[in-house]
């Protein structure tokens, strides 16, 4: 009887351990293998495949666990974003009928656009990781997850599938880890943008009548490729174009088109979230849409560039810096009517040679400072005192010429004349080309500074394509002579008349030779300059009287005297009625600016150069004149000067900023412009009163 009770107590005893061995192994088994739903497929959709699963992480404090859905998709098959674009609709997961769970958030890694038959969208293709964090109502009890998600996917047709996704019951806080699952929702979370201050929006601003957005980033770094994509909850029922994108250095500009099925949309005042990416980021940042003035922005299509160079060559013909030099070139005309049409080709293509030549020593020359790192820019030569010291010798000898004292000779076979009497030479004629393309770079004429920015920052051959169309568009009068040249016989025929005529191209040239000599004030000083000056004009007066005696000095004297007492009554009546520059100009603090914007002001901003015509002509016959002039005389208007006479890294770095390579440069700023407002190269009143008024404007 003994030995029978001891056999039951160790069959029971047996069955206790098995037991508990049982529940061990079914503790291990559960912690050991991944919480998963496995791959599924649907039957009627074999191309897609999709698993949801738990990486056993959990946040014991906020009660929150990780989990992943991970889809497949082959081919060209595609599913979408939150936002899905111009067609489509977002993915979505219903976990209602879960226990034991009180929210899910659904985190999406940044998308890529896709165009389908003219259709853009928002999606991804072939592998995509959404993470997901999961919050328990209790962490010590089990959850049991039932979720049905119904994934739109798409190639050339559409389909709609459910995917039901089921996990067994489970304790999370019994549980360790899946290093599978973990390392697939590390990878997922590194495509999801995060909350960053290294970047920060500066406007997000909305124009009704155009129905355009514009959306203005800023970051430490420069731009290399950024995507920005616009979407928010209160903005679901609007389509955001792919947008066009302007880059200048560490700031970008997005502008989108904005469309709604019910017509025109109102997004002042709604908030929206920005999805910005880049080479080696993507950050999520937020903003509330105001109705500030939306920038303009330059195209920077290769063929639109041309057409600017071409249209900006063209105009250079007529802007004042190569007025002098129009002179000779109108004098080799008056005498080219005898000659025979081969020789008029000849003469008009040498000069068209020469300009091109110029240009094209121009681009080699801004080339290599780009690849160098140094500073670049169109007119920067004349910043060089020994430039601008050849330029004074060039037309001194070229004065002296047109005014019959002497010729210039080359040496060897190329022993000609520079523009000589008769006008005959070829070589003459290239050189006057050349001469006037340098004279010409003081200059910034219209759609000049838009194509030469582009010039600068595009490729090598790009940058050649542009200044070579620079060079035909300047060259292109004289093209049309060399093609046509019956059309010299339109001009007057020669007489003596013409002796006069070139003595005042001569005169003209010798204007030019004192303007030079004047941008030599800031590198040798006034009274060297002053020196210089006297010195050229006693050698001139004594050739003349060598030449032509002295009652041809007496009359040059007596007549200069006239004019420039003249002019000096002009100068001076002008300057107390019109021209009275007592602006209080600061100078450039691009900090400063910041802060005078913050406190209400509006800020004007002027970037000239002793050496640049078109700076004047804009400070004589707009600036300082009525109504700018009164405006920016007012107490909230803060007058900012920037001075690229000489070598500026700051200055130049801030015509960078603007994709402008030279001046004249004219920026407004203000509470509604904090990004600052461009203005054109060539101004007008009408613009810069509307860009002030724009800035300033209250809300």
């Amino acid at each position: 009887m003994f030995i029978f009770q001891l056999m039951k107590v160790a069959v029971r005893l047996r069955l206790t351990i098995l037991f508990v061995l049982s529940l061990l192994l079914s503790a291990f088994s559960v912690s050991a293998q991944p919480v998963s739903t496995g791959w599924l497929t649907h039957p009627d959709h074999p191309p897609v495949e999709v698993r949801f699963m738990l990486t056993g992480e959990v946040d014991k404090t906020t009660h929150k666990a990780n989990g992943l859905l991970e889809v497949n998709l082959e081919g060209e098959w595609k599913t979408y974003w939150r936002s899905p674009g111009e067609g489509g609709i977002a993915p979505a997961l219903d976990w209602s009928q879960s226990s034991n769970l009180s929210d899910l958030e659904w985190r999406w890694p940044t998308p890529t656009y896709y165009e389908q038959l003219g259709v853009m969208t928002l999606g991804y293709k072939h592998h995509v990781i959404f993470p997901m964090q999961l919050t328990l109502e209790d962490i010590n009890q089990p959850i049991v997850f039932s979720g049905k998600l119904t994934l739109p996917t798409c190639t050339n047709i559409c389909v709609l599938t459910d995917y039901e996704l089921d996990l067994p019951a489970v304790t999370l806080a019994d549980i360790t880890t899946d290093a599978t699952a973990q390392h697939l929702y590390q990878q997922g979370l590194s495509s999801v943008p995060t909350q960053s201050d290294s970047t920060e929006v500066v406007n997000a601003s909305f124009d009704y009548d155009s129905q355009r957005l514009q959306v203005t980033l800023q970051q430490k770094k420069e731009w290399q490729d950024p995507q920005i994509i616009v979407d928010g909850d209160e903005v679901t029922d609007d389509y955001f174009s792919q947008p066009a994108i302007n880059i200048n250095n560490n700031i970008v500009t997005a502008t989108y088109k904005v469309t709604n099925w019910l017509g025109k949309t109102k997004l002042v005042g709604k908030p929206v979230s920005i999805t910005v990416s880049d080479a080696l980021f993507a950050h999520e940042l937020s903003a509330v849409i105001d109705d500030k003035p939306l920038v303009k922005s330059s195209s920077t299509n290769l063929f639109t560039m041309i057409a600017f160079a071409l249209l900006g060559g063209l105009i250079l013909n007529i802007m004042p810096c190569v007025l002098p030099v129009l002179g000779m070139k109108l004098n080799s005309m008056l005498t080219s009517s005898h000659l025979s049409k081969r020789t008029i080709r000849l003469q008009f293509l040498a000069s068209a040679s020469g300009i091109l030549t110029s240009f094209w020593l121009l681009a080699l020359g801004l080339l290599i400072l780009k690849l160098t790192g140094n500073a670049m820019g169109w007119g920067i030569q004349f910043q060089s005192p020994w430039f601008i010291g050849f330029m004074v010798t060039i037309t001194a000898l070229f004065t002296a010429n047109l005014l019959g004292l002497f010729e210039v000779k080359l040496p060897g076979r190329l022993s000609t004349s520079i523009a000589n009497k008769g006008g005959d030479s070829t070589s003459g004629h290239f050189v006057q080309g050349m001469f006037a393309t340098l004279l010409a770079t003081p200059c910034s004429a219209p759609f000049l500074g838009t194509a030469v920015a582009f010039a600068l920052g595009a490729s090598i051959l790009e940058m050649w394509m542009v200044f070579t169309f620079l060079g035909l568009g300047m060259a292109l009068p004289w093209l049309v002579f060399a093609l046509f040249p019956n059309l010299i016989s339109l001009m007057p025929k020669p007489g003596l008349w013409m002796n006069k005529m070139k003595a005042v191209f001569g005169l003209m040239m010798f204007v030019t030779t004192l303007w030079l000599l004047s941008l030599l004030v800031p590198f040798i000083g006034g009274l060297a300059t002053v020196v210089i000056g006297l010195l050229f004009c006693a050698y001139l007066l004594y050739r003349i009287a060598k030449n032509h005696g002295k009652k041809t000095v007496i009359v040059i004297l007596a007549v200069s005297l006239l004019f420039t007492s003249a002019g000096l009554f002009i100068a001076n009546l002008t300057a107390q009625t019109f021209i009275k520059d007592d602006l209080t100009w600061l100078p450039l603090n691009e900090n400063s600016i910041d802060q005078y914007v913050k406190q209400g002001n509006t800020v004007f901003v002027d970037i000239t150069a002793d050496w640049c015509i078109t700076c004047k002509a804009n400070k004589i016959g707009v600036i300082l004149q009525d109504p700018v002039y009164s405006e920016l005389k007012q107490e909230r208007v803060i007058t900012m000067q920037g001075d690229w006479t000489k070598p500026s890294d700051r200055i130049t770095n801030y015509l960078k900023s603007y994709q402008r390579f030279g001046v004249p440069l004219n920026v407004v700023y203000g509470p509604n412009a904090p990004q600052g407002l461009p203005l054109s190269v060539i101004l007008s009143s009408d613009e810069v009163m509307q860009a002030l008024e724009d800035a300033g404007r209250e809300q």
